[in-house]
C-alpha cells in the first residue's frame, strides 16, 4: 500500500489490542445446556466487581453498533478482540484470573463458561464481517480439549487465534517450558496458522488485596508476561514449530531489543563458553535449538503495541518494522481512545509513512487475515491523514484527560 505524505490519503488502522465480551446474563444463551441450571444458581448471587462493567460504558463491551460507531470516531475500522467481561462461573474476569489447581476448584464450569465467551464472540464478530479479530480462549489443565477449542475456534471464524494464558507458580499447571505437556497445543495451532497471543496480566500470579499488592502487580505484571518468549524458545516449541506466530499484547516494545540481546548473549555462553557453567549447565538443550533467540523473533514473534510510546519508535528497527502492531486498548480505562489520533501523531510524527501503515495495521491484517483492500474505503472516510500524523504534537494539543493513557507518557 503506497502513500502519499503530501496528499489526504488515509491511514488504514486496525487495532491489535482491544477488548469485548457479553453481559453477564447474556453468556447464558450461549452456555452448554447442562450448566443452565447452576448459571442461574450462580448468578443470582453473583455481584460484578468492575464499575465499569456495571455503568453506562459497559455496553461498549457488548453493543456493536455504539462500538463501531466509537472506533470509527476514533479513527479505527478493524479490531483484534481479547476478553473482558466477565464469563459465567469466574470470579473476576477471565484475563488476568487463573483458576484453581485442578484438584481445588470449579475448572469444569469455568471451562464452560469460557466455551460460552467464546461462542458469544464468534457471534459478535459476525455482526461485523471483515472488521472483528477475535481470540479465543482455552484452559491449560486439559491439553486435548484445549487442542479441541482451537479446532472449533478456526472453524467458527474466530480470526485472532487463541489466547495463551499463564502458568505461574501456584496455579497447578506444568511451567510453559514443559515441551511434551503443551506440544498438542503448539502443532494445533501451527497446523491451522492460529497466532498464539500472550496478553500482559494473563501471567501473573494472583495478588493480594492490599495496596501494596497492587503496585507489585503494576510493576511485575510485565516481567510476568515476558517469559513466555524465553520459556517457549527454551522449550523447542518455536524450533519445532517454525511455522506457528507468537503476538506479545500490552507488554512496552522497548524491552525486546534489551531482551533478545540478553538471551543471545547466555545462549551463546551455552554453546561455546567451553568449561563455563553455562556451557556445562545448556548444552545439551543447545544442541536442539540452532537458532539464536533473536532469530527464533524475527521469524515467529510480534508485538501487540499498546502503548508504543514516541521513544519506543526509533528501536523500530532492531524490534522488526514488520513485527510491531499498533494497539488502542478500547475500551479500558487507560485506552487511548478516544484521541487515538493524538496518539499516533505522538508516536508516529516524521516516521516513513510506509513504516507507519505497516504498524498501524499491514502488520496485523497480515498475521490475522483482514483484508486492507475491503477496508480501505471505511478507512478513507474516518481514518486519520497522513499528512496529520506527519505533524508532530505539542504538549499544549494533549488533553488533560488523555493524560490516563501510557502514550502520552512524558507530556506535560
Amino acid at each position: 500500500m503506497t502513500l502519499d505524505p503530501s496528499s489526504d490519503d488515509r491511514y488504514v488502522v486496525i487495532s491489535a489490542d482491544c477488548h469485548a465480551g457479553g453481559a453477564l446474563r447474556e453468556y447464558g444463551d450461549f452456555l452448554d445446556p447442562r450448566y443452565r441450571d447452576d448459571f442461574e444458581a450462580w448468578l443470582a448471587d453473583y455481584e460484578i466487581p468492575y464499575d465499569d462493567l456495571k455503568g453506562p460504558d459497559g455496553s461498549r463491551n457488548w453493543d456493536s453498533a455504539r462500538r463501531l460507531r466509537d472506533l470509527e470516531d476514533d479513527g479505527i475500522v478493524a479490531e483484534v478482540i481479547y476478553p473482558n467481561t466477565v464469563p459465567p462461573f469466574f470470579p473476576s474476569g477471565s484475563l488476568t484470573n487463573q483458576p484453581p489447581a485442578a484438584n481445588a476448584g470449579d475448572l469444569e464450569r469455568r471451562w464452560a463458561g469460557l466455551q460460552a465467551h467464546n461462542r458469544w464472540l464468534a457471534a459478535f464478530c459476525a455482526e461485523a464481517p471483515g472488521r472483528r479479530a477475535g481470540i479465543a480462549q482455552i484452559m491449560l489443565h486439559d491439553i486435548d480439549a484445549a487442542v479441541a477449542e482451537v479446532r472449533w475456534a478456526k472453524e467458527a471464524g474466530l480470526s485472532g487465534g487463541v489466547l495463551l494464558p499463564g502458568a505461574p507458580p501456584g496455579s497447578g499447571l506444568p511451567p510453559l517450558y514443559d515441551g511434551e505437556y503443551y506440544e498438542p497445543l503448539w502443532a494445533v495451532c501451527e497446523e491451522l496458522q492460529v497466532p498464539v497471543n500472550h496478553h500482559s496480566g494473563s501471567a501473573a500470579p494472583p495478588i493480594g488485596p492490599t495496596d501494596e499488592d497492587k503496585i507489585i502487580l503494576l510493576l511485575e505484571v510485565t516481567w510476568w508476561a515476558h517469559r513466555a518468549l524465553t520459556h517457549l524458545i527454551v522449550s523447542g516449541a518455536l524450533e519445532r514449530h517454525p511455522d506457528m506466530q507468537v503476538v506479545f499484547t500490552e507488554q512496552g516494545t522497548a524491552w525486546v531489543p534489551e531482551e533478545l540481546a540478553r538471551l543471545d548473549y547466555f545462549f551463546t555462553r551455552m554453546r561455546a563458553a567451553g568449561g563455563s557453567q553455562e556451557q556445562v549447565w545448556g548444552n545439551r538443550v543447545m544442541e536442539r535449538l540452532p537458532l539464536q533467540p533473536s532469530e527464533y523473533w524475527a521469524r515467529q514473534c510480534h508485538v501487540g503495541a499498546s502503548f508504543i510510546r514516541p521513544a519506543e519508535v526509533p528501536l523500530r528497527s532492531v524490534v522488526g518494522t514488520d513485527r510491531i502492531m499498533w494497539g488502542s486498548d478500547y475500551p479500558h480505562r487507560e485506552a487511548s481512545f478516544p484521541f487515538s489520533l493524538e496518539a499516533i501523531r505522538a508516536s508516529f510524527a516524521g516516521v516513513d509513512p510506509g513504516d507507519v501503515q505497516a504498524m498501524l495495521g499491514g502488520n496485523a491484517a497480515a498475521l490475522y487475515g483482514f483484508d486492507l483492500d475491503a477496508l480501505t474505503p471505511l478507512a478513507a472516510q474516518v481514518g486519520p491523514r497522513v499528512t496529520d500524523v506527519a505533524e508532530p504534537i505539542t504538549a499544549a494539543e494533549v488533553p488533560l484527560e488523555a493524560q490516563k493513557c501510557p502514550a502520552f507518557a512524558g507530556f506535560a
